[in-house]
């Protein structure tokens, strides 16, 4: 089961291309991005959020992320919701458990 604890979507308006051209918001942009609008909606930062991956700039596209609270890891999706020009908007779902 998952809550979603960002409801509004974030923004990002850096994008790099990634292989094959395709359009991405870079690993290092997400992680910071993630934190702070993680940080707006509960009111502190997590410690640390790290992203393996990029995020394609293609509404739907998901990568999984995690952060770190105190300690205690937890996974989260972050979802591309739409894409204007350069502007990415997403969505993150942090689960409810922490990870094992």
């Amino acid at each position: 089961m998952r809550r979603t604890l960002v409801v509004l979507a974030g923004s990002l308006l850096a994008l790099t291309a990634g292989c094959g051209g395709e359009r991405e918001v870079s690993t290092g942009l997400l992680e910071q991005q993630v934190s702070t609008q993680l940080e707006a909606t509960v009111g502190r930062a997590p410690d640390a959020v790290t992203c393996p991956d990029a995020l394609p700039a293609e509404t739907g596209e998901r990568v999984r992320c995690s952060l770190e609270a105190d300690g205690t890891t937890y996974g989260m999706d972050v979802t591309t919701t739409a894409v204007e020009g350069d502007d990415v908007r997403f969505d993150i779902e942090v689960d409810e458990q922490p990870t094992a």
